[in-house]
């Protein structure tokens, strides 16, 4: 128990601080790229969830692991998904995000977290009757990996998905080089154009070099240290901490632990949270409402976000402007209800279910990013959207 906190304590320190340095938000991932067309947050989320799923196929072919999250899937994780996505892209900030920021200083993301408590709250109350009208007539399957099912072993599953994506990420790079949309000089061979995945690939190698080199002209690694990092950066160190918590705890979740958070708040204020079905025998599998070892984790990524934000001179107390209490409160209250409902928010579905090959996930997902795109439309709907 002593090695698991520990362990929860560097896992949750580590990861809040390469979010907040690499500003690692789900909502700037999809949003920024629905708005803008800026795809820098957005390459980083793939980069952490491909290589994760690298890591963990070897882990679970190896028997180093502890357990999957696979819910059953049907329309649940469309539905809740979608809530959970217009409401991060309404409070301008995903389950993630709400931590760094918050350890960031920003009162804003504090109040989200309350609002995302009254939606847990709000959804425990009505989990019986939930039950019924929605869990039950919406869910079609058992939850289940593709890494436990297939024939294939799991590290050959999981590079063939990665070989996959990388087709695909290749062939819409090289599609926007021909748009001229980028520098189309390594689109071009000897005067003729290339296909576009050959190009969309030679940019991929391109940046990656291009990434190494920047290590090696960094002359002074404390000032460094105080900017904001890139991205990829933050995928990588996210993803070793997410193989170290994989081994010897489960896959990295946020929602899970603060809704558990919210009962265990509310026994200490006298309420007899365990008698709730959903905390007593769901979150808390009837062993009592107690401090569990992911509850630290997620408290020790607000700790490290504090101590990067401080590190760089990022941190302050902020006070947010009256005309974005709205979005704090309702955003807060959709991702706390939306999560539950789904179930799972964007690191337990996009990051870690994702990269665990979830069906449950795969359709959240789909729900999450189109609950990003329609929010996103309408919060830009005076300027329009680039995609």
């Amino acid at each position: 128990m002593v090695l698991q906190l520990l362990i929860a304590a560097v896992v949750g320190i580590g990861l809040g601080i390469f979010l907040q340095k690499g500003r690692f938000c789900f909502v700037h991932a999809f949003r920024d790229l629905f708005a803008f067309k800026d795809s820098r947050v957005t390459k980083g989320v793939l980069a952490a969830t491909t290589i994760t799923m690298l890591f963990w196929s070897i882990a679970y072919e190896l028997g180093h692991y502890q357990k999957f999250w696979t819910p059953g899937w049907g329309l649940t994780g469309l539905i809740g998904g979608f809530i959970f996505g217009v409401g991060m892209t309404y409070a301008g900030g995903c389950a993630s995000g709400t931590l760094y920021r918050a350890g960031q200083g920003y009162l804003h993301f504090w109040l989200t977290l309350v609002s995302m408590g009254i939606g847990y709250t709000v959804f425990t109350l009505l989990f019986p009757t939930l039950q019924t009208v929605y869990f039950d007539p919406l869910t079609f399957g058992e939850g289940l990996s593709l890494f436990t099912v297939s024939p294939v072993p799991a590290p050959m599953l999981a590079l063939l998905v990665t070989v996959g994506v990388v087709l695909v990420y290749s062939t819409v790079v090289g599609r926007e080089q021909r748009n001229g949309t980028v520098d189309q000089t390594v689109a071009t061979d000897g005067g003729r154009r290339t296909s576009a995945t050959v190009a969309g690939f030679q940019s991929l190698v391109h940046g990656t070099r291009q990434y190494v080199r920047g290590f090696t002209e960094i002359d002074n690694w404390v000032a460094a240290s105080k900017r904001p990092w890139n991205p990829i950066t933050a995928a990588l160190g996210i993803t070793v901490l997410a193989a170290l918590w994989f081994t010897q705890v489960s896959i990295v979740g946020v929602t899970g632990p603060e809704a558990r958070w919210t009962g265990y708040l509310l026994k200490q204020a006298g309420l007899d949270s365990g008698s709730y079905t959903y905390w007593g025998s769901v979150l808390f599998k009837g062993e009592g409402v107690n401090i569990t070892v992911d509850m630290i984790m997620i408290t020790a990524v607000i700790i490290g976000a504090f101590i990067a934000a401080y590190w760089s001179g990022d941190f302050s107390i902020r006070v947010p402007k009256r005309r974005r209490i709205p979005n704090a409160v309702g955003g807060g209250l959709l991702m706390g209800a939306g999560s539950r409902l789904a179930p799972g928010c964007n690191i337990g579905n996009i990051y870690s279910g994702l990269a665990e090959l979830s069906i449950h996930s795969f359709i959240a997902t789909i729900g999450i990013v189109a609950g990003v795109y329609v929010m996103t439309h309408w919060i830009y709907r005076d300027i329009g959207c680039a995609v």
